[in-house]
Formats: C-alpha cells, structure tokens, sequence
C-alpha cells in the first residue's frame, strides 16, 4: 500500500502519479494555445500551486481565478482566490471565463445530482471548458488505493476504513468519521460525464490500456 501511494502522488516530480498528469496537462496546453491572449481562467477546486507546478507563472497573458472550499492567500497578482461551492457559481455571471478548468473535483461534490449541477455551471460561466475526473471502472479507486473500492458497499468501506490505512486515509477510530470519508467521493462513468456535458468532446487517459481518467472538452477551436 505504501508503494502504491508514493506512486500515486501526484505532488511528488518523480512518481506516476505526477507523470501522468503532466502528460494531461500537455493536452490542457495544445488546447489553451489556440485561445487569444489574454486569457482568463476559473480552476475550480485547484491550487496555486498545481499552476506553479505546470510553468504556468511564466506565460504571459494569463489570469486566474481559484475557487476552493477554503481562499489561498495569493502568491502573485495572477491570480484572484475565493472560497465558494463548485455547484453554486453564481458569484460570476454568464460566460465570465474564457476557459473553466477542473481537475479531479466533479468526483468530490455530492451525489450525481450534485455533479450534474456543477457541470451546468461550469458550463454556464465559461466559453470553454476542460473538467477531467477519474474513471469508475478503473480498478484502482484512486483515494483509496483499493481494488473496486468505489463498489463496495457503504458498510465494509466503514470496516476497512476503521481497520486499515487506506490511501490518503489514516485508519480511523470514529465511525462517523469513517463514514464521511466514504462518501467523500463518488466516481463517474463515461456515459454519466457525456450526459452532464452534452455536446463535450471525450479525452480518455489510459494506463496500460485501460482508461484511467476521462476529460470532458467544450468550447475550444482544434
């Protein structure tokens, strides 16, 4: 397990996890090129420092705007950081970004439901959208670094919380907090994501040949 964590770590520059993702975010890139500067980006439920990470303090032209659970405090005049819900955006109005980015959150909001909401309104507030989410059929579950994790059910996810270190998560003693951490994500399955993009053009990540990830792309002239 602890092997399969530091190669799952995205933040670390020599693991797996890190690789592939900036092998995602080249696409990201060839996308964003087509895009007349200066452009305007809301990274919903990112960092600062994931666009640290990917060079992007460099580029001119550029802006951010980041909503997240909680407002970074921000490192550069790039960028503008609040605290708000991926399902409600209406601090922002109609088509105010030229390009809505998401990595890795659409799977973090609630039920499907939830995540149809946070769809439209990624969609409602920007030109362009590039929203990319782990598949659920692949069979690592990657926060819990468990095989089909996503479809146990609710009961023996709580056990193997409370009796193992699993992923990110430390074993944990509270039931209910064992519980929360269950839920905390609920992946999507392609033909979920086509729904709630309609119209979105399908990027699919695969390691080993199996789809690891899907990203959902609208907006962009390729």
């Amino acid at each position: 397990m602890r092997g399969l964590v530091r190669h799952a770590d995205s933040e670390s520059d020599s693991s797996l996890g890190n690789r592939l993702r900036r092998k995602r975010f080249e696409y990201f890139h060839r996308l964003l090129d087509t895009v007349p500067r200066p452009v305007h980006i809301l990274d919903v439920g990112g960092t600062q420092n994931f666009w640290k990470q990917m060079g992007m303090l460099d580029e001119d032209g550029i802006e951010f705007t980041l909503i997240n659970l909680e407002a970074e405090e921000p490192i550069s005049p790039r960028f503008q950081c609040f605290a708000g819900d991926a399902r409600d955006l209406s601090r922002f109005s109609d088509k105010q970004f030229d390009i809505v980015f998401s990595n890795s959150v659409i799977e973090h909001v609630g039920d499907l439901q939830d995540q149809f909401q946070m769809a439209n309104e990624c969609m409602r507030v920007g030109k362009r959208y590039y929203i990319q989410t782990p598949n659920r059929y692949f069979p690592i579950e990657p926060h819990f670094l468990f095989p089909f994790f996503q479809f146990f059910p609710l009961r023996m996810k709580v056990w193997l919380l409370m009796h193992f270190k699993l992923g990110w998560f430390e074993k944990m003693s509270d039931r209910q907090q064992a519980e929360r951490a269950a839920k905390s994500a609920r992946l999507m399955t392609k033909r979920e994501l086509m729904r709630a993009f309609p119209g979105a053009k399908l990027f699919v990540e695969k390691f080993k040949g199996w789809p690891k990830s899907f990203t959902m792309v609208g907006g962009f002239d390729e």
